[in-house]
């Protein structure tokens, strides 16, 4: 008797373990699916120019949400910089690339050519981040029917 109930204590703690562990790398394999996407503007928005020439930036989303808009090495005042810099990203952080795109940001006063350029930067960014997913989506749409054809 004392085997038998020693031996089912045991096969439970060993199903407990292989449950856990299998929600685990459940959880696992969701994070990993997660996506990130970092942006450069000084490519895509060479002819944006603030008062002193362009402002390039990196735009990180990550699951489609905007995490961070980095200002790269540029020619701008320091002080007008960080006027609209302050003024003007905050807007897009934590928005989702539908919702940043339909946004009309307030400029900060003082400077606005900066400002400007910052939210045509970031504009220009998000359609190449729009163009990058919805190009990705296409090709898993077509590879699906292609699938099924072949059945």
């Amino acid at each position: 008797m004392k085997k038998t109930i020693i031996i089912a204590a045991i096969m439970l703690l060993v199903a407990g373990t292989a449950s856990l562990d299998a929600r685990t790398k459940k959880k696992a394999s969701k994070s990993k699916a997660s996506t990130t996407q970092v942006i450069y503007t000084g490519d895509i928005a060479k002819k944006v120019i603030g008062y002193n020439g362009p402002i390039p930036l990196n735009i990180t989303i990550k699951n489609g949400v905007i995490e961070n808009i980095e200002v790269l090495d540029n020619q701008e005042s320091p002080g007008y910089l960080k006027r609209a810099t302050a003024k003007v990203l905050p807007q897009y952080i934590g928005k989702t690339v539908a919702e940043a795109k339909k946004l009309d940001p307030d400029i900060a006063t003082g400077a606005t050519y900066s400002s400007d350029a910052i939210i045509k930067n970031i504009q220009m960014g998000l359609d190449q981040a729009k163009s990058k997913s919805t190009s990705t989506s296409k090709k898993k749409a077509n590879q699906k029917k292609a699938a099924r054809k072949r059945r």
